[in-house]
Order: C-alpha cells, then structure tokens, then sequence
C-alpha cells in the first residue's frame, strides 16, 4: 500500500527528515521498565528494519554494554551512537565501546546552571562543553551530537554562543531538547520556546552543521513540535533529526513516538523511504510491551488493540459499507487489525454481520431480532466491556444459528 492511494493532501518536504531512535535510551528509563541485552539488540534490528537512520544507547553497565556490543555484531544499516555526560569519563566509556559517534548531552538554561553548578558561570561551563567536544571530536575522531538540554527555556543570547562554540570545538548537530515540553508548535512563537522559530534562528545565526529536535511530552505536544521543527526545516536546513521513542516511553510523560513520527511523515508529506515498511509497526510495538514491560494502551494510535476498533451503530455501519468512512487508512498498512465489537453501542448493521461471520449464514429477520434482544438485556443489566467473541457464540447457540 503506499500513502499516496488515500485521499488527503501531501505536503512535500524539502529537507531529509532523519529518526534518530531513543528508545534504548530515553526510553528505557521510564520508571518500571527494563530491557535484557538480547531483546535490546532485537529491538535494535527490529528498528533498522523499519528504516530508522540512527539508534542512540546507554552503554555505562554491564548489560547495556554487553547490549551494544549484541547490536553492533548485527552490522545494521542504522547508525549506532552512545549518550555522553560532558565528561572525559564518559566519553573514554564510549571509545572503549567502539562508538563512531556520540551524543554529549549538557543543558543550556540558567534554570539548571542555578540547580546544578551554583558555584559556576556559563562562560566556565561552556568551556566544560567545548573542552568535551575538542576531546571527542578532534583527540578522537569521534562524530558528535551536542544536546543542549533545557533548550527551550534557555537564553538565547546564551544558547547561539553555546552552538557557535561547540560547532568549532568539532560537533556536526546541535539537539534542541525540549526538556519539560514547554515548546510551542506556532511559527509565529517567540524564542526560547518557539520551536520552528528556534530552528529558523539556529540556521541563520550559527555554524552549526545539522539539527535535531527531541521533544518531550509533559503537555501532549512532543509529536505535534517534533513535526513542527521538520516542517519549520523545510527549505532551510539540507536534513533534520527526529528524536524520538517507540510507544513515547521515557521519563515521566514521555516522548514523541517514533511509529507517529513516521506515519505523518509518510502520510502526510509522502516521505517514500518507509514504503513497504510501515506494515512492522505493530509487530515492533508489540516485541517491545513484551521486552520492556510496558503495557500498551489500548487506544493507542497506530499500534494500539483498539486503534481500528469499531462498535457504535454509526461508525460500524460506516466501516461495513467503506472502510474510508472511519478509518485514514487499513489496519493492514501498519500491521494492526480491524476490530468490530459488539457492546452497548452496537446497531443492527454489525450485529447481522457478526452473526453471517460467525456462522456462515443471513440470519432471518426473527433470528436477527432475537439476538439484538439478548445483546440489548445484557447491557440492561449493567454490563460496560464488549462482548467477548465465545460470548457472543453463546447467545448464537441460544437461538440455534450455530451448535
């Protein structure tokens, strides 16, 4: 199936969106959960068959470290970068890990300079940065992403310094990490937190190479500015980075899910490099509740049980006669399934049709009537959940339609 058969609008791109996957980072620190070695390099593979660009690692303990190595023996497409304090100590964990590349991850608000360093100046600090880079990058030969945490409660003034310094020290991108999901989606929203202003601003105002946008989602908007930046990189940078998280696990609300991600951009601005793809993400997302612990929602987007669910009268109807009615596009398209339930909700259409499903056969107009009766008392009676499918065969058997 590709994106261009359905029937909304594309809104083409004139930059390369790259996802730089965090799931094995960001994300396994949500409270709860945790990943063996060997399901963290199925994941990773599981990923890079998706056509994620990048997959960013914890490799400080022994499992994780024991994890990159399970990762990097599967010679993936994706490239494999490790996550860096400002620290040498860091940095020399990663180049005993076999790192091309890392993050080196520092904020840039004076929110956290108060909190973390009262005894320090930004000037001391931002040389703390550089001198980080200048080893990574120059002593060692090592590709590096700088994260400027906070990003979008930080100074600007401060900030455009900070890029400038860290893109001479050697870093090839600069992260702009919306820490506490403060960033706004509006074009016309000023700096800091203005997201496309920021990437607008970084362009025209500093020698930074890439860019890359990590949004978190403490008020529900880490997708909407995630899209917001590629959007805002269009026709202004050559390429942007996507940090995201399968599912949006990650510290407290999370991250901007990577399947969304992908889905708008594929959807929505026909990004072709996930054509023939986008059918794993159900099994992705699957693999990863198992590995993880995580418990997907049911009426989570995309991946979720519920996602293409259908038992009110009106969609049911809708979906019998055109799918199109209430569903973008087919389950199949991202590996989930249509579901039509009957519940409270349910009108004759799906009931008729659940019994020609189950047993073979158009019900007589009594037979119909008898089972909408039956359906009918049991939510008299109070019941809230969907019947589940032996139930429903029950009451079939009742009025003799199946044995």
């Amino acid at each position: 199936m590709k994106a261009d058969m359905f029937t909304f609008p594309k809104l083409p791109l004139e930059t390369e969106p790259l996802i730089d996957d965090t799931t094995l980072r960001d994300g396994v620190q949500m409270p709860g959960l945790a990943v063996s070695p060997e399901d963290a390099a199925q994941i990773a593979k599981l990923l890079d068959e998706l056509g994620v660009d990048r997959i960013e690692l914890h490799h400080f303990q022994e499992p994780d470290k024991k994890a990159v190595k399970l990762i990097q023996d599967l010679s993936l497409n994706a490239r494999i970068a490790g996550w860096c304090r400002a620290l040498k100590a860091d940095i020399d964990d990663a180049l005993s890990c076999d790192f091309n590349e890392i993050g080196i991850s520092h904020p840039v608000s004076y929110i956290h300079f108060r909190a973390k360093w009262p005894d320090k100046t930004p000037e001391e600090l931002l040389q703390r940065v550089v001198d980080a880079v200048e080893y990574a990058a120059k002593d060692h030969g090592l590709r590096v992403f700088v994260h400027g945490e906070d990003s979008t409660r930080a100074d600007w003034n401060f900030e455009r310094r900070f890029i400038n310094a860290v893109a001479e020290a050697g870093a090839e991108c600069y992260r702009i990490c919306d820490t506490v999901g403060v960033g706004l989606s509006d074009p016309n929203a000023p700096l800091p937190s203005g997201i496309p202003a920021k990437v607008r601003a970084i362009k025209a105002e500093t020698k930074i190479r890439d860019i890359e946008i990590h949004a978190h989602d403490d008020f529900g908007n880490a997708v909407e500015n995630t899209l917001a930046a590629i959007r805002a990189a269009s026709g202004v940078w050559d390429r942007i980075y996507a940090s995201t998280t399968f599912l949006g696990i990650g510290e407290r609300a999370g991250n901007a899910e990577t399947e969304k991600v992908i889905m708008n951009l594929y959807m929505h601005h026909g990004v072709k490099k996930y054509e023939g793809k986008t059918q794993k993400l159900r099994e992705i997302a699957e693999f990863i509740s198992r590995a993880t612990g995580y418990t997907i929602p049911p009426n989570k987007a995309i991946v979720g049980d519920y996602a293409f669910a259908h038992e009110s009268g009106i969609h049911t109807h809708g979906v019998l006669s055109n799918p199109l009615t209430y569903e973008p596009y087919p389950p199949e398209l991202v590996g989930n399934t249509r579901r039509l339930t009957i519940g409270k909700h349910s009108g004759k259409a799906i009931i008729r049709h659940k019994i020609i499903e189950i047993a073979g056969r158009e019900p007589s107009r009594e037979e119909l009537n008898s089972v909408i009766e039956r359906v009918r008392a049991i939510y008299r009676d109070g019941r809230r959940a969907s019947l589940r499918e032996e139930e429903f065969k029950e009451i079939l058997r009742e009025v003799k339609l199946i044995t």
